[in-house]
């Protein structure tokens, strides 16, 4: 009698072992420009689902297979080859499900006058192939990025979308506090979360910085422009991808995180 697992168990435990490291090159391929963000993207998403099909349906093959013999032989390698692919996707299902929710990648706290980008930013978003810069007051389906949007999300503009879903994307009122203290409250917040490329544009009052996502590299453009009213300053924030269509919420959670930051910072 022997003790060696079957061919079918040791397949499912290498393709499952295999999946995360293929994920992570397909992730990682994009960010060091080994490939283009579609094709990482593509491979992640397509090939991944693939892979983790596979994987599992091969598992559950083995664990009936193996559960059939005595002794169970490979029996805990299949069910660990089962485990693997289905902790993957329990992580990126929600990612996945959530982008319907999200589907916008440029948000600001003001959508009548949006924040606007320095044209050496411009400059540099057209020269990687970026995404257009969006016009707020037009409906979806009269913008390029958005022609194959149909439906009721159609009709809607940025502005109606940022109202209704990031009803806690809004500007920063302060008192007390004087225009450059603000400015160096945003430089630091910025560097702080991990911002580069951060710098002031004296002519607009305006400060911007580049955030980069860890995986895939994906750029979005921040921007946040500081108003000197009559009593308080008022700080408008924008953030904006380069590449893709949803941002997954991505946006508004960064504007969110870096307005707590600056009154963190004015507070110390």
């Amino acid at each position: 009698m022997t003790n060696t697992k079957p061919w079918h168990a040791r397949l499912a435990l290498w393709l499952a072992v295999m999946l995360p490291i293929f994920l992570m090159g397909c992730a990682l391929g994009t960010k060091f420009g080994l490939w283009g963000w579609q094709t990482g993207l593509g491979g992640f998403a397509l090939g991944g689902v693939i892979w983790m099909g596979a994987t599992a349906l091969l598992a559950i093959v083995s664990i009936v297979l193996c559960m059939r013999r005595v002794p169970r032989n490979g029996l805990g390698s299949a069910v660990f080859a089962l485990l693997i692919p289905l902790a993957i996707a329990s992580f990126f299902a929600p990612l996945v499900m959530g982008a319907g929710a999200h589907p916008i990648h440029d948000v600001a706290t003001d959508t009548a006058n949006p924040p606007a980008l320095s044209p050496e930013v411009l400059a540099a978003r057209a020269e990687s192939d970026a995404n257009p810069i969006n016009d707020y007051s037009v409906p979806l389906s009269e913008l390029e990025a958005f022609a194959e949007v149909d439906g009721p999300l159609a009709a809607k503009s940025h502005a109606a979308i940022i109202a209704e879903t990031y009803p806690e994307v809004a500007p920063l009122t302060l008192s007390g506090t004087d225009a450059d203290a603000a400015v160096n409250a945003v430089q630091l917040a910025m560097a702080d979360m991990g911002l580069s490329q951060i710098r002031y544009i004296p002519e607009t009052n305006t400060v911007e910085g580049l955030a980069e996502t860890f995986w895939f590299g994906f750029k979005d453009d921040m921007v946040v422009r500081v108003s000197q009213g009559e009593e308080n300053l008022t700080l408008d924030f924008r953030s904006v991808s380069r590449v893709g269509r949803s941002d997954i919420g991505a946006n508004a959670k960064r504007i969110v995180a870096l307005s707590e930051a600056v009154e963190q910072r004015l507070a110390e």
